[in-house]
């Protein structure tokens, strides 16, 4: 019996337990805006209540109506006095 390469994604979610990795999922909206030089973009995905949120030195491609393979991690932020949940990214990619 052949074994199975491991895949890059799988080796970063063996590495760390908090990441999380979903497949073939659409995105609803895709926003991006600039901040110190950065563009911060932010994803709602298809049946996911909760923002995704990523940094990047250049402006990407929209992803809105894409399907995508992302890896992330939850994660709390405070604003204005709430306590709202967020997904950080880590990799995300065209399905």
């Amino acid at each position: 019996m052949v074994g199975r390469m491991k895949s890059s994604t799988d080796k970063l979610l063996q590495q760390h337990d908090k990441l999380v990795h979903t497949e073939q999922i659409k995105v609803v909206s895709h926003v991006q805006r600039v901040n110190d030089g950065w563009y911060l973009n932010t994803l709602m995905l298809d049946g996911v209540d909760v923002p995704f949120k990523y940094k990047r030195k250049k402006q990407y491609k929209t992803l809105q109506g894409q399907q995508i393979n992302i890896t992330y991690y939850p994660q709390t932020e405070f604003i204005a006095g709430f306590e709202i949940e967020v997904m950080n990214v880590v990799r995300v990619k065209l399905a």
